[in-house]
């Protein structure tokens, strides 16, 4: 009878331990980290939809929910040049599944324009690609009176300070600087919050003139709705090929590009930054990013986090060069 308990009891004991070491084995298990990512993403935009930085983050977050299965929430925060969209991410979980995607602007020329800026354009983030490069289109209404540089030029000479300008961001506000210091002219600043409401605002007649990104004004030039009197790169645009270059239109080396990239906060996890970067990367190298920016009359940039530090450095010395040499006002 004894022997019979000692059975049943080191029995139960063993049910008991097997047990234990199932709900153990269980727990550890569900404790077990998820493969990043494992729910949606957001892709943070500061400007309105129509922009090219807009359009790179949806092409990108298309490409991205087709490898990982996931969602990616395209989410446009524009104003305030681009510090509504910076304190987003600034103020979310700093865990990967916030990607703040900027440009020019907000990564590198509101370093140049800004007194003190709300943010550091450096240390608050980590680079994760490069995605596009474009340069600019010098436009005016369709109606305006103005065929040429020489035109419009003769015209702001003739008016000082009288004609105006839009811009969408601070790089294209720096863009017309630029250009008022190399034509020597005086024009008045007009902001808008993006691309989009700049070559609104062109079309109506609003403003006089303004530098646009070719992504977002090329199919109103195309449909004789704006006119284009340069394109501020080396080469004509073959998407555009009967726009002079800006040398050709009497600003020899001049150029004005546009890009955009991709970035999340400088607190996210090494390994979620560092996947994000490796997909994100991945999708900027693939045959179709090439073809889908050439037909928008953009390039691809190549470029992984190092390259992407490297130029924004590049980028941030350039447009401080700039802005102190067409002596524009800090704000």
């Amino acid at each position: 009878m004894s022997t019979r308990r000692h059975v049943v009891h080191a029995l139960t004991t063993a049910a008991l331990l097997a047990a234990s070491f199932g709900v153990t084995a269980v727990h550890a298990q569900s404790a077990a980290p998820a493969a990043f990512p494992s729910k949606p993403l957001r892709f943070v935009v500061p400007f309105p939809p129509g922009s090219g930085t807009d359009t790179s983050a949806r092409y990108f977050a298309k490409k991205l929910t087709e490898v990982t299965g996931q969602t990616v929430i395209v989410d446009n925060k524009p104003g305030a040049n681009g510090f509504i969209a910076v304190r987003a991410v600034q103020s979310a979980p700093a865990d990967g599944y916030t990607v703040f995607v900027g440009s020019n602007s907000t990564l590198a020329v509101n370093a140049a324009l800004f007194k003190s800026l709300p943010y550091d354009p450096v240390a608050d983030f980590a680079p994760l690609t490069m995605m596009m490069r474009a340069a600019s289109l010098l436009i005016v209404p369709a109606q305006s009176e103005y065929k040429t540089v020489a035109d419009l030029v003769a015209a702001a000479k003739a008016k000082p300070g009288q004609l105006n300008y839009g811009a969408g961001s601070a790089g294209y506000q720096l863009m017309a600087e630029a250009f008022n210091d190399a034509t020597r002219i005086q024009a008045m600043h007009v902001p808008f919050k993006g691309a989009s409401e700049v070559v609104s605002a062109v079309t109506a007649g609003t403003v006089q003139f303004a530098f646009a990104e070719m992504t977002s004004a090329q199919e109103m030039v195309k449909a004789g709705k704006l006119r284009a009197l340069a394109f501020a790169s080396e080469q004509r645009s073959p998407t555009l090929p009967a726009v002079p270059t800006a040398t050709e239109a009497g600003l020899p080396g001049f150029t004005a590009y546009t890009w955009v990239g991709a970035m999340v906060s400088a607190k996210t996890p090494k390994a979620e930054t560092d996947k994000l970067a490796s997909l994100l990367t991945a999708i900027e190298r693939l045959p179709e990013t090439r073809e889908f920016y050439e037909r928008l009359g953009a390039e691809v940039m190549n470029g992984g986090p190092e390259e992407m530090r490297a130029f924004q450095a590049s980028e941030i010395k350039l447009w401080k060069r700039i802005a102190t040499s067409a002596k524009v006002e800090l704000q």
